[in-house]
């Protein structure tokens, strides 16, 4: 081998030297950067080993807490789950739940007792199998219920949402309420109450109610019974004493006559003081809302309270606010009571003068709107005794009066002041007084009282311009100055006169007012239209002289506002002529008046009292011969007594009235005569069908009155001419 060959060889080595260098170097490099990836790598795993197994022996602690905690919560559902079952088990009250299927899951006893361990009472049974055990067996009373019926009532109640409850009732008298309950999976949880002891808790307050009730009802009778059997001899006692006073007696006679009758009537007022107050302590009265009078009602207080006028210089008046309506709503017999009490104290304690009683208030809403509670204000004002200061803090007390016990001068209850304080708060109002001891007293109240929606408010207008003059004729008592004030209301020029033909030309004159009846009327009558009279003559019918002369219209103490001004405003009538009169007073029959009273003394007082007119008068004992005789020949006007054996009084107007309806026939005047004067009385006799109430005893001059004013006016009875 040459050395060129040896040279290339070398070189060919050292080429392969350095390239078998290069590629160690390369591989080196390659190994490097592997083991370093692997260190990295290595590095990385074991740190993600020494993470888990860190969070491996968290998730261990973790677990071993659960573990503890689930032991825990198991051991406490178990401890709860058994300290409600035997919770359940004790429990009073039954308790099952029946799954979606309505088959029973877990019952506690007091649930199975009814069914006294029946094998086919227990889990699994279906509610149908065990409504249909209940009805089969007896376990359910039925109530008188079909078994088929009772089961069907008691499933359909189950398809109800949500199941209303429902009381049963168990062959030993146990009653249990049953309130169940489905949930939203479907199951149904029942529980079942004993309510015995509720149910006749429940049956023995209202055993107890209604004892209580029969008691009340039972002492209401007896007190209705006990004033009317105390009434009955004593209004015998003080209508005899009436008509004694009438059969000319001496002056010595006349005074125990009267003694007589003013004991009896303060006998009866003390009667009513002390009903009326029991029923009031007792909370048992109750208000009763009705339309009535107002002005009407104090008119008739200012009649009733009459004869204690009679014999002073003593005038009643009533000042009634022009813008209010007659008509109001509330209960009217306690009104009537309030307002007699203070009227008739205000009479009492005031010797002579004035008793004014005022009424005023806001005037009610425009037509067309809601009734409007009007606030009323009525006041009483006198001239009499007055009231001292030290007496006025407890006038409104209980057995108080208001004289001294050393100077009394005038009987009473003391009750009466505070019946009528009682009844103002109970009807949502007060009262007051303001008294000067010599110069008088003023009791006022405060009420609000509806407005009667079935006789809208029209204010009543004065009378026309140029109406003319108002001539009075005759002495003005208390009616003559309440038809005075009335005629003032209606801005009319009032004059007195003392002889209706001594002024002469009469053509200015609007209307005459006769407070007393001339001698000679129907003269009277013609001199007066001679004189150009061509407006309406009035005549007042008053106690002594009930009846109007024919060709007046007549008036009355209680006659309203509008009926005054209708009678102004009709045209004067024609006197009747001598022979025509003659002839009418000849052909006019005489007024028929039916009357029944069951007690002969009253019968006798009736008889007795009436004998100076010229009627017919028909007489019976009781309500069903009332009746008989109505339809044997209807009277004209008819008087009856209200506690009657069998038929009463109110029961034989109501089929008078009835019958009268059914057959179209005009209604007969009914007038009503009874001992019952508790306040409300009244109201509830009228509400039978009724037109008027007189009060026992009767008074002549009252009863004629009471003719006088429902009599046919063609019939108007006249005292009898002597044979």
């Amino acid at each position: 081998m040459g050395l060129n060959g040896f040279d290339d060889r070398l070189a060919q080595e050292r080429r392969a030297r350095l390239q078998a260098e290069r590629l160690l170097a390369l591989r080196s490099e390659e190994l490097y950067s592997a083991n370093r990836k692997l260190a990295e790598h290595a590095h990385a795993l074991s740190h993600k080993v020494i993470t888990q197994r860190e969070e491996n022996a968290t998730l261990r602690g973790q677990q071993e807490q659960a573990s503890v905690a689930l032991d825990l919560a198991t051991d406490r559902a178990a401890l709860a789950e058994r300290r409600l079952w035997d919770a359940l088990t004790t429990a009073e009250n039954g308790f099952a739940i029946f799954d979606a299927d309505c088959r029973l899951v877990i019952a506690n006893p007091a649930w199975l007792v009814p069914f006294d361990g029946l094998a086919d009472v227990a889990p699994g049974a279906s509610y149908e199998s065990i409504l249909r055990l209940c009805a089969e067996e007896g376990i359910v009373d039925l109530q008188g219920d079909a078994p088929e019926d009772w089961v069907d009532t008691m499933l359909a109640r189950w398809e109800c949402t949500p199941t209303p409850q429902t009381d049963i009732k168990l062959f030993n008298g146990t009653f249990v309420r049953l309130n169940d309950k489905r949930s939203p999976q479907g199951d149904t949880v029942c529980l079942a109450v004993d309510i015995t002891h509720s149910v006749r808790r429940e049956q023995q307050l209202r055993e107890a109610r209604d004892a209580a009730l029969a008691a009340s009802r039972a002492k209401s009778a007896f007190l209705a019974n006990m004033s009317h059997e105390i009434r009955t001899p004593m209004n015998g006692v003080l209508s005899m004493a009436e008509l004694l006073r009438d059969s000319g007696l001496t002056e010595d006679q006349m005074l125990f006559a009267d003694t007589i009758r003013n004991s009896g009537e303060a006998l009866l007022v003390i009667i009513n003081d002390i009903l009326d107050y029991s029923k009031i302590e007792a909370g048992k009265l109750v208000l009763h809302r009705e339309a009535f009078d107002l002005p009407g009602m104090i008119h008739e207080i200012f009649r009733l309270l009459r004869p204690s006028v009679q014999g002073r210089d003593l005038r009643l008046s009533l000042d009634y606010d022009l813008f209010l309506p007659d008509r109001m709503i509330g209960d009217p017999g306690r009104v009537r009571q309030i307002l007699t009490n203070l009227i008739g104290n205000a009479v009492k304690f005031t010797p002579k003068g004035d008793v004014l009683v005022r009424v005023v208030g806001d005037p009610p809403p425009p037509e067309g709107e809601t009734p409007a509670r009007i606030p009323l204000r009525i006041v009483v004002e006198d001239t009499g005794i007055g009231i001292a200061p030290e007496m006025q803090c407890h006038i409104f007390g209980e057995f108080n009066q208001v004289e001294d016990q050393a100077n009394r001068r005038h009987d009473g209850t003391g009750l009466g002041l505070a019946i009528t304080h009682r009844l103002v708060r109970l009807m949502g109002g007060e009262i007051w007084l303001d008294s000067t001891p010599g110069k008088g007293s003023s009791f006022g109240f405060r009420l609000e009282l509806e407005t009667d929606p079935a006789t809208p408010f029209e204010p009543v207008p004065p009378l026309p311009q140029g109406f003319g003059r108002v001539l009075m004729v005759g002495e003005a008592g208390d009616a003559g100055h309440a038809l005075q004030s009335l005629l003032l209301r209606l801005q009319a020029d009032v004059q007195s006169c003392s002889d209706p033909t001594a002024p002469g030309d009469l053509s200015d004159v609007g209307a005459f007012v006769f407070l007393t009846p001339p001698d000679k009327p129907d003269a009277v009558l013609a001199q007066m239209q001679d004189a150009g009279l061509r407006g309406p003559v009035l005549g007042l019918a008053t106690d002594k002289a009930p009846a109007v002369p024919g060709g007046m219209t007549p008036l009355s103490s209680s006659t309203s506002l509008a009926e005054l001004r209708v009678a102004l405003m009709r045209p004067a009538a024609a006197p009747p002529s001598g022979d025509t009169a003659a002839t009418d007073k000849g052909a006019q029959r005489r007024l028929r008046l039916l009357a029944a009273e069951d007690n002969k003394t009253n019968q006798l007082v009736f008889r007795s009292m009436l004998k100076s007119l010229d009627i017919d008068l028909t007489l019976v004992e009781d309500g069903a011969a009332l009746v008989a005789a109505y339809h044997n020949a209807v009277p004209d006007l008819i008087f009856t007594d209200i506690s009657m054996p069998g038929m009463d009084g109110t029961e034989a107007a109501g089929r008078i009235r009835a019958f009268e309806q059914e057959n179209g026939l005009g209604p007969v005047p009914i007038v009503a005569m009874t001992a019952h004067a508790m306040a409300g009385d009244r109201d509830r006799i009228l509400a039978c069908g009724i037109d008027d109430y007189m009060t026992k005893p009767l008074k002549k001059d009252e009863l004629f009155t009471r003719i006088a004013t429902h009599a046919p006016a063609d019939l108007n009875p006249v005292p009898r001419v002597p044979a």
